[in-house]
């Protein structure tokens, strides 16, 4: 199984309690995590919750989300050492999108920042 593979497989679940944890060490809150995924992928807090409760994986996490925020291209940087506006494969992109908002989350960015308002 490849890279990309491994990451479409993983569910969507095991990675959340990581952005949390990783919030809360800097003082932000699940919320404000909540806050990001629900801007990003159009989802809300029942459907977080029955992803959370039904494993759901990466790739369908990404490829059911209602909406796409359309202000994901104004998401640029660098991101595990990829510029996130130059990675081809879409949903590996919106894996990273994701990433890169919870790092803004706990370098302290303010949200209208971070959701790019």
């Amino acid at each position: 199984m490849n890279n990309l593979e491994r990451v479409y497989k993983m569910s969507f679940a095991s990675v959340y309690q990581h952005y949390i944890a990783k919030a809360e060490k800097k003082n932000r809150t699940k919320e404000e995590v909540n806050t990001i995924i629900f801007w990003l992928t159009g989802y809300n807090e029942k459907d977080l919750e029955n992803i959370i409760t039904t494993k759901v994986n990466f790739e369908d996490f990404f490829n059911h989300a209602p909406q796409i925020n359309p202000n994901v291209s104004k998401i640029t940087g660098v991101i595990c050492g990829y510029r996130v506006e130059e990675i081809e494969d879409k949903i590996m992109q919106k894996v990273r999108y994701l990433d890169k908002l919870i790092d803004e989350l706990a370098k302290d960015k303010k949200m209208e920042k971070i959701l790019r308002e």
